[in-house]
């Protein structure tokens, strides 16, 4: 399977920063796109960004553009989300999976999910 290790998440105030890290496990990431996704307690796991194989294109949710980049250093197999002018609805345990991208849309690959990194955004 494509695991993933995910993390960088913290408490952070409203307005503040943090650098989310994917490091990918056992496999190559340059083969692939790949998507950050998060859950919040109650809701339902939504995307978040994903990024193409060579780091060209780029996509993100509403609620995000403008604030978050996602990145991604395949010599280090790592992706990352650069998380700016952090507000508490960005409060969620965040993921990163391989994605299917059609057009502005990405969807995770699999139904697998790792173990997540906590941001909290808090006063």
């Amino acid at each position: 399977q494509l695991q993933f290790v995910e993390s960088g998440g913290g408490l952070v105030q409203p307005g503040g920063s943090l650098r989310l890290s994917c490091a990918a496990s056992g496999f190559t990431l340059d083969y692939y796109a790949i998507g950050w996704f998060r859950q919040a307690p109650g809701k339902e796991r939504e995307g978040v960004s994903c990024i193409s194989m060579r780091g060209g294109s780029t996509n993100y949710a509403d609620s995000v553009k403008g604030r978050f980049t996602i990145s991604r250093d395949n010599a280090k197999n790592t992706v990352y989300l650069q998380m700016n002018s952090l507000k508490p609805e960005d409060t969620a345990v965040y993921y990163c999976a391989v994605v299917v991208v059609i057009g502005t849309v990405w969807s995770p690959l699999y139904d697998y999910w790792g173990q997540g990194t906590q941001v909290t955004v808090s006063s």
